[in-house]
């Protein structure tokens, strides 16, 4: 018969690729994984896994085996879950996944709250790239994420809950415009384009709202930090879109000045994403709330140029 420990072991050997590192994940020896491995195999009457000398892969049989293994581990989990969450609201384990350019602003401000408010909870947080998160999410890894909305079309197994809109504002060198001819828009299309590397979400989101910015005119610097780009900015290397949640963080340097864009002005959607088999819904619309709340505080104070007072660009 077919055990839970064979399908965990194809799991992990599925995404680690080699046995040692699968083995380590599964807390045994090589042989042992191996072994049981062998076993599925026996048992199935199908070839699983091709062993080379310096790499494992899987036949089409064992990635059809794997993708359903994956399945089927993510919903014992979720069972699981169902048997210790019904109760308490935020209560036992809760595994979080927030993107980089969310999680500074937000988090110090939520985690207390939920420490306070839910004492029981025991809160892990994974912070990385929103396909990373994604993929996690729907392997079991992760509970919920945080992240930019909407997401891919492709993505049927995942349920999103919107918490808020976060605009965006034009961060440029303090100085290097004077106020008085040009729009926040013409300064975009004309000064360097500072954005994050590939793979973040706030890239694709800045250059959406940038398409008619000229390749060009996308400076060649990939960061992957906020920070990172605000020093350039702050240095004259450019100009970048910020989302407002961060001014309070990222823009308080008097170097750099933050223009408001003419209405609708650009802005992101954020909210929380979970497998549609999760039995948790409960704990995810306690915690939007709170993350809410927290996110209005997290777009401080910054000074804000109109963008009636947007100028004439002199050099950067």
């Amino acid at each position: 018969m077919v055990t839970m420990k064979q399908l965990r072991y194809l799991d992990a050997l599925a995404r680690h690729r080699h046995f040692g590192r699968a083995a380590d994940e599964c807390a045994v020896t090589q042989p042992a994984l191996s072994q049981q491995i062998r076993l599925l195999e026996h048992q199935l009457k199908l070839q699983l896994v091709e062993r080379l000398p310096r790499e494992v892969r899987l036949t089409a049989d064992g990635e059809e085996i794997a993708r359903r293994s994956s399945r089927i581990l993510t919903e014992v989990r979720d069972l699981v879950d169902h048997a210790h969450h019904r109760s308490a609201v935020l209560s036992g384990t809760l595994r979080l996944g927030v993107i980089p350019s969310i999680a500074p602003y937000v988090l110090p401000k939520a985690l207390p709250r939920l420490q306070a408010r839910y004492p029981e909870l025991d809160l892990s947080i994974r912070e990385s790239l929103t396909a990373t998160l994604l993929s996690e999410l729907s392997a079991g890894a992760l509970d919920v994420i945080l992240i930019a909305l909407p997401i891919a079309p492709d993505e049927r197994e995942v349920e999103t809950l919107p918490l808020f809109e976060d605009p965006f504002v034009l961060a440029v060198k303090a100085g290097a415009f004077d106020h008085a001819a040009w729009s926040p828009e013409q300064i975009v299309a004309n000064a360097p384009l500072l954005l994050l590397e590939e793979g973040h979400c706030l890239r694709d989101q800045a250059l959406a709202f940038c398409r008619g910015v000229r390749p060009d005119m996308q400076a060649r610097f990939g960061a992957s930090s906020l920070t990172t780009i605000m020093q350039m900015v702050a240095s004259g290397f450019g100009v970048t879109l910020l989302p407002e949640m961060s001014m309070a963080a990222e823009a308080l340097d008097p170097r750099i000045d933050l223009l408001q864009f003419h209405a609708p002005s650009p802005k992101r959607d954020v909210g929380l994403a979970w497998r549609r088999s999760s039995p948790r819904k409960a704990d995810f619309a306690a915690l939007g709330e709170i993350l809410r709340g927290c996110a209005d505080e997290a777009h401080g104070n910054a000074p804000l140029i109109p963008p009636d007072q947007a100028g004439r660009k002199l050099p950067l």
